[in-house]
């Protein structure tokens, strides 16, 4: 084996062996991503909440039409004010208020009105109400077919009967919806935004606690005696860099796994999403290096490390899209790497763009590790060529 692989793995094994830094690599990204996702998965059927004021089989027929939808999940309330409590509370979603002579209306052709309850501002009781419209717009048809019969011959609940069997018997048309060209600024909706932003977010916030192994290392005089050995102090930092950028991509690597099979995650063009995973465990190794390197106390590093990077992660759009932000802030998100990894995760994902497409967001990041590598190099190096071995050697040497 390699000096530098040697070098690597002992690295790593130090890691592995520390159950705490392994609970919060591993375990705390994996379980956090589950409970979102299942949050996000979990909250397709609305609840909707339903008065009948009406006793007629078209009411009747109605609510079971609202209770056989997909997506929907519909209770039976005594009043109306009830109903209302409960949608200003979020208690359900939406409620419809199906008023006295609703039947009798209907069978007549005489205009009726169904009340819905929901809140303009939330997006999900409108989502709700949508859903609770096309199904109102399903009945409807049914009635306006069975009625336009009914001039020619036959009963109401006849034709209402044989419009109903013709509707279930009739195939629905196919939409496949094919993006062409889109200039979509933040990630889609749900599960699909979480993912990616929380990759983002873990991959780098555990890099940069886990410096506290670098810290300790630094400590123990591990680095002085590992220059001690004929091995150049490059090769002592860059077996060191190899560990936490493996771990980095490890991680990334299972948090994909998570999203693709358990939730049905996309993650776009597979070369493209493949660069952005090794550019961004460069990153966060390095800047976990970084951070081994400033704190004087693992401590420190397991404190204010994972501070530092949910600052960053917040300014750089892993918790709301930067779409949403002024200018200025903007502008002073993409001071941060963070931003640029969601930007090529939205390009990835809402715009559907390949490899090159990202080009741009993987130089930027690029740069980033380079710059964190650099700057790690610099300030272990101290550490590395210290070793009173060789001190002791540079001067035995110059003796006369």
């Amino acid at each position: 084996m390699t000096p530098l692989l040697a070098i690597a793995a002992a690295s790593l094994r130090r890691v592995l062996r520390d159950r705490t830094a392994l609970f919060f690599i591993l375990v705390l990204p994996v379980v956090l991503m589950v409970i979102v996702g299942a949050v996000a998965s979990g909250g397709q059927d609305f609840r909707i909440g339903v008065v009948e004021r009406d006793t007629s089989a078209a009411a009747g027929a109605l609510v079971k039409e609202l209770a056989d939808t997909p997506g929907l999940d519909v209770s039976r309330y005594r009043d109306a004010a009830s109903l209302e409590i409960s949608v200003a509370r979020s208690d359900l979603d939406a409620g419809v208020v199906i008023p006295a002579g609703f039947g009798s209306a209907i069978r007549t052709g005489k205009p009726v009105v169904l009340q819905l309850m929901a809140e303009q501002a939330n997006s999900t009781q409108q989502a709700a109400a949508l859903r609770v419209r096309s199904v109102v717009a399903s009945e409807g048809a049914r009635v306006q077919a069975a009625l336009f019969a009914s001039r020619y011959g036959g009963s109401y609940a006849e034709n209402e009967a044989r419009a109903r069997s013709l509707q279930i018997r009739t195939a629905a048309v196919g939409v496949v919806p094919e993006t062409v060209k889109t200039t979509a600024a933040t990630l889609p909706a749900g599960y699909e935004y979480s993912a990616p932003t929380e990759l983002v977010l873990f991959v780098f916030l555990t890099a940069v606690a886990s410096g506290a192994t670098i810290v300790e290392t630094r400590r123990l005089g591990m680095f002085e005696r590992m220059s001690s050995a004929p091995v150049a102090p490059g090769t002592i930092i860059l077996g060191s860099a190899l560990t936490y950028v493996s771990i980095a991509l490890v991680q990334s690597i299972i948090l994909v796994a998570v999203g693709s099979l358990v939730f049905g995650v996309s993650w776009g063009d597979p070369l493209g999403a493949g660069a952005l995973l090794l550019l961004w465990s460069l990153v966060g190794g390095s800047a976990g290096m970084v951070a081994g390197t400033l704190f004087r106390t693992p401590e420190q590093a397991s404190a204010i490390g994972p501070v530092v990077g949910i600052a960053l992660a917040m300014l750089g759009g892993c918790m709301w899209p930067l779409s949403i932000v002024s200018p200025t802030m903007r502008e002073i998100g993409h001071v941060t790497p963070q931003a640029w990894a969601v930007d090529a995760w939205t390009a990835l994902l809402a715009r559907h763009a390949t490899l090159t497409g990202i080009g741009g967001e993987l130089g930027v990041l690029a740069l980033f590790a380079t710059l964190f590598f650099a700057l790690s190099t610099i300030r272990l190096r101290a550490s590395v060529s210290g070793s009173p071995f060789r001190r002791h050697a540079s001067t035995r040497a110059v003796r006369p």
